[in-house]
């Protein structure tokens, strides 16, 4: 998709915004590599029958042929079956290799630096920094280092519409900054649910209240050491990952190491903060360990992220923010006190809609659930040059298709369209933009988690997109929507 392009309309009407479709454009005649492939395989097993054993020899060749059509038109769960081949493999690969359950080991010593988490995200280190106080997290596997900082801001559906499209055009800016930087590798918006904890409320009485030992002040105060979780709160994160490969000249000048490293980010959370204040959103500090920690662990074990927001310093150490258990299964995941499943937004409102239509899904009540996206910024060079590849492979697949006769589908000319608008989004100016959303629903059982699965899935009918439930990926899928870190699937 490109960021949001600036009105110049002279009422400040709020405009509506479109997004690029799902490219399911193949490398020829529509078929992927992997449907090629099984293609070409059923194609030279009959040919091969044929010239060895003539027809009779077909008796062994269509059982091949039967099974590769089936591998490559089939359609199940919105993939085809070729498609499935290589989760199914990685499932058994982990199912047969006991990784589909994690256990903490509470007495074994962890390596100093490491995050207590399960399955791949275990590799990622943490990183102090020791003149801005906040903590990078870094992934040595895919050579980048993240920060994340809290947002604050008012919602967005009450304020009038020449205010919304102010903000769209400020938010427009923040990614158009994060695609001209070129070191950044990706930016992480989430938005959350939690229970209120409270914690405001002892804060404003601890500023405010006056505890002069009267009975009406030490009830007041009881009261609200007592208070439990009540209703419902909002927290937005923003996370921003650099890319250690693409910054390491400026990473060499700073230094080297972790602290040129640290340094370089901070130079692009600079940079980030500014914009995102000129988007009228109020960012606080970069996140401490403390504050990450509470984070991950009421990720996984959402009953006690309340309590841990009211606690001092206790659940703030990040050596043991992770779950105590986690357990995997093919529709959804189980960690601590809940059940998690996670949904792919795997089609954006194919047409016009106001900036607003997510509103059904953030503004469900009742649910617990995280939504998240994660965008790709491309830089200027890089999009232009896979928009001309894009360009010139539906060209030639149009020509191919002319050739042989085959009536050219609706589908493919629409998403040539949106080629076409991305590349005069580009040479305007805009940045260019892979965006992935992902909800993480969770419940404290099984039954529950399903109605609210449901739940969402009907809100997202609601703001026009289309859900699909990751089968087979439950766990990773959940490291990269539920906790900000930037992972991806």
């Amino acid at each position: 998709m490109s960021a949001p392009q600036t009105s110049t309309s002279s009422t400040y009407d709020l405009q509506p915004v479109k997004f690029s479709r799902l490219a399911r454009r193949g490398v020829l005649f529509g078929l992927t590599v992997s449907q090629l492939v099984v293609v070409g395989i059923g194609a030279a097993m009959l040919v091969f029958c044929l010239y060895v054993g003539g027809g009779a020899s077909l008796i062994v060749a269509v059982p091949v042929i039967v099974c590769c059509a089936a591998l490559a038109w089939v359609g199940v769960g919105g993939r085809k079956l070729i498609q499935w081949v290589p989760i199914v493999g990685i499932w058994v690969w982990r199912s047969t290799g006991g990784q589909l359950a994690y256990r903490r080991r509470i007495v074994a010593p962890r390596p100093v630096g490491t995050l207590a988490l399960p399955g791949d995200a275990a590799r990622l280190r943490q990183w102090l920094d020791p003149e801005s106080g906040a903590v990078m997290v870094h992934d040595p596997h895919k050579s980048t280092l993240t920060a994340i900082v809290a947002v604050s801001h008012p919602a967005f559906i009450l304020l009038d519409p020449l205010e919304q499209e102010r903000r769209v055009t400020g938010w427009g800016r923040v990614l158009a900054t994060a695609c001209r930087s070129g070191r950044i590798a990706s930016l992480q918006v989430m938005e959350r649910t939690l229970p209120d904890s409270g914690k405001g409320l002892a804060e404003w009485w601890q500023q405010h209240g006056t505890s002069d030992g009267s009975f009406t002040a030490t009830t007041y105060g009881e009261l609200i050491d007592r208070a439990g979780p009540a209703g419902e709160r909002h927290a937005s994160t923003i996370s921003v990952s650099l890319d250690l490969k693409s910054a390491s000249r400026a990473i060499r000048a700073a230094g080297g190491g972790n602290r040129g490293a640290a340094a370089v980010l901070r130079q692009e959370m600079s940079t980030i903060v500014a914009a995102l204040r000129s988007a009228d959103l109020a960012p606080s500090d970069w996140l401490e360990p403390g504050e990450l920690a509470v984070i991950l662990r009421g990720a996984y074990d959402p009953d006690i992220g309340a309590a841990l927001e009211r606690q001092g310093d206790i659940g703030r150490d990040l050596a043991t923010a992770g779950p105590v258990a986690v357990t995997e299964n093919w529709a959804m995941l189980r960690s601590d006190s809940a059940h998690h499943c996670v949904l792919w937004i795997s089609e954006w409102p194919r047409s016009l809609v106001f900036p607003g239509f997510l509103a059904p899904v953030l503004l469900s009540s009742g649910i617990r659930r995280t939504f998240s996206l994660l965008y790709t910024p491309l830089r200027t060079d890089q999009a232009a040059r896979d928009i001309r590849k894009k360009k010139t492979e539906y060209v030639s697949d149009a020509a191919q298709r002319q050739r042989i006769g085959q009536v050219e589908d609706a589908q493919h000319s629409a998403e040539y369209q949106d080629v076409l608008q991305q590349e005069a989004d580009l040479t305007a100016g805009h940045g260019v933009l892979r965006v992935t959303g992902l909800i993480a629903v969770s419940a404290s059982d099984p039954d529950e988690l399903e109605r609210a699965v449901a739940d969402i899935e009907q809100a997202a009918i609601q703001a026009s997109c289309e859900t699909r439930r990751l089968w087979g990926q439950q766990a990773q899928a959940f490291t990269a929507a539920a906790l900000p870190l930037c992972r991806q699937l």
